[in-house]
């Protein structure tokens, strides 16, 4: 008997549900199809057995559509005493509205907002709805209403600032905004991050850039002894990329806090990013004139030196006098010592040394002295060893590099380091001719954990794959991977000398778009900017429909980002890979690109 009954009560819930269910979907569909007499029963039903904001909304929504405006009203009303959401009051107030009855609205928001006034918590919930419904006058009476009513008791600043921005009231923003900084200093970063969100600093002489920085300049003077202040400064000259500017008040606030240069170092990666080696090179050379007694002295010689890396070898900002990095990279390994920790350092000087001073034996020598150095660890030593495998490539010994990749793949098989010697390894049979190996080889490495190696597999593997066998005898594939190495040994004019004989002999052959791909990938070596975006423009024109497409246009948007600093240009490519290849690997890159660039909040 009591099995019987469980089962009947079992049924006619499910009945239930799947009659909620159904009136759900009628309900939702006769709305969107703007049907809104036959969604009115449904949603009727919908709502009496659940109270749901949503449904209730749409329900009134439909009610209004349909001049049922007394029954819409009395929904209204029943779900406010039902409920303590703020959102059923607001909709009310607008339905007043839309039917000339404001004297009514405006009653209720003011009996709403002195309901809460003396509730902190509530009246910034009411605050937010009001806000959320683009009722910025209101949004603001309630704060208002509530600070007079708390006083300073709970903290209202930030929202205050947020409405006045929005009503452009920029001065009072700006005060507010101070006030927190008066009594909390360490909020400093979240008024950083809310300025950066409201200040286009892109634009010339904005108006709260201005504002800010008068008023900054004005607390500095009657507050010389407050830290704070200048620090925001400093954050604000940043962002209006005025470096020198930056500069000069980093120095003063470093002298006046013997911070050992700390905030003047700040300055370096900024500059560095739009270009600006000068007043990056001048920060740090502050710290290293003070010489040892400052404590940050070695760390500001082998940044001074990685910014000469950078220089060259990153921005391809030419550097004919060799004899000038040479000396310095020499005096400044001395100074750090040699030892493990010169290790990054050593790197970089051998990597100048082989591919731009024209001194592969001396970059070798260096790297060999660098592998028996005494207490090398492991890992560090395999990083030396793939260098100097990397410069025996580019001196034409493969195999001796080969071999030094293989010893490196064996010894950290299954560590992002032995998969990239794997990678180079199998490159260098493809170099060579022995397609096939080397596709047995990239085929295991495109299931790596490392997803750089894995795409840089795949894109080899369908490189191959695309294109072997198309001639009988793999003469025009063979060609494409010597041009291929001499890329890598920066023999750039040779390289294009094959490219042009693949393309005269084999017209038409499917190389042709990894051709110009290439051509680009040179010119970016040699930091030749508009020539590679004009062989990637070539490949969105004439093969947009294959695979290198998409590449080819995050390629130009790169380089308008971070080489050319064009923000707006960098924007539009990355929106063509969003809108022009939907189903590109890169689409999720791009939109994080386009979120950064437009100024969006990234969680």
């Amino acid at each position: 008997m009591k099995v019987s009954l469980l089962i009947l009560f079992s049924c006619i819930i499910f009945l239930c549900v799947g009659q909620t269910s159904t009136d759900q979907q009628l309900a939702n569909l006769y709305y969107s199809k703007g049907e809104f007499e036959k969604a009115i029963p449904y949603y009727e039903k919908i709502v009496n057995k659940q109270s749901v904001k949503f449904d209730v909304l749409r329900y009134v929504d439909c009610l209004e559509k349909t001049q049922q405006l007394k029954e819409a009203e009395k929904v209204l009303k029943k779900a406010i005493s039902n409920s303590t959401d703020f959102d059923y009051s607001i909709v009310l107030g607008d339905l007043y509205d839309r039917t000339e009855r404001s004297n009514q609205t405006a009653k209720m928001f003011v009996s709403k907002i002195n309901q809460v006034s003396s509730n902190g918590y509530e009246a910034t919930e009411l605050y937010k709805v009001f806000l959320n419904r683009n009722k910025l006058d209101w949004a603001l009476k309630t704060l208002e209403a509530c600070r007079k009513e708390l006083k300073r008791g709970y903290p209202l600043h930030r929202f205050f600032a947020e409405v006045y921005f929005l009503l452009g009231r920029t001065d009072d923003m700006v005060n507010e905004y101070f006030e927190i900084l008066e009594t909390d200093p360490t909020q400093l970063q979240t008024i950083q991050g809310e300025l950066s969100k409201q200040i286009d600093f892109e634009e010339d002489n904005s108006d709260v850039y201005n504002k800010l920085k008068s008023k900054l300049i004005s607390i500095i003077q009657k507050k010389p002894n407050e830290t704070i202040y200048p620090e925001l400064f400093i954050w604000l000259l940043i962002q209006k990329k005025e470096f020198a500017n930056a500069l000069v008040q980093a120095k003063a606030l470093d002298k006046r806090e013997k911070e050992n240069g700390i905030k003047v170092l700040m300055l370096v990666e900024p500059c560095v990013e739009n270009g600006n080696y000068d007043i990056a090179r001048q920060a740090i050379n502050y710290i290293v004139e003070q010489g040892e007694q400052n404590s940050n002295y070695r760390y500001a010689i082998s940044t001074l030196l990685n910014l000469r890396y950078r220089e060259i070898v990153v921005d391809k900002i030419q550097n004919s006098d060799f004899s000038v990095v040479d000396k310095e990279y020499s005096n400044g390994i001395k100074i750090l010592g040699w030892n493990t920790a010169s290790i990054p350092t050593i790197l970089e000087f051998s990597e100048i040394k082989a591919y731009y001073g024209n001194d592969a034996n001396g970059a070798v020598s260096l790297l060999d002295s660098c592998m028996n150095m005494k207490g090398i660890l492991p890992f560090d030593k395999a990083r030396v060893k793939m260098k100097l495998a990397d410069i025996l490539v580019l001196e034409n010994d493969i195999w001796q590099a080969s071999l030094y990749y293989m010893q490196i793949d064996k010894d950290f098989k299954f560590e992002a380091i032995g998969a990239e010697a794997k990678f180079k390894n199998a490159r260098i049979f493809y170099y060579d001719g022995d397609f096939k190996f080397a596709q047995s080889q990239l085929d295991i490495l495109k299931q790596s954990t490392s997803k750089l190696i894995a795409n840089d597999a795949l894109q080899l593997s369908v490189l191959i794959t695309d294109n072997l066998g198309l001639d009988s005898n793999y003469t025009a594939m063979y060609q494409f991977a010597q041009a291929d190495l001499l890329i890598q040994q920066h023999k750039f004019q040779a390289a294009f000398v094959l490219f042009d004989s693949i393309n005269k002999e084999f017209p038409g052959h499917s190389l042709g778009d990894e051709i110009l791909m290439k051509k680009g990938q040179a010119f970016e070596y040699q930091g030749k900017w508009n020539d590679a975006v004009e062989q990637y423009l070539t490949v969105y024109s004439q093969f947009n429909d294959d695979i290198l497409a998409d590449d080819a246009v995050f390629g130009i948007a790169k380089i308008y980002e971070e080489k050319l600093h064009d923000k707006d240009k960098a924007l539009e490519y990355y929106k063509k890979i969003l809108f022009d290849f939907k189903g590109s690997i890169l689409s999720e890159e791009a939109r994080k690109k386009v979120r950064l660039l437009r100024g969006d909040t990234i969680e």
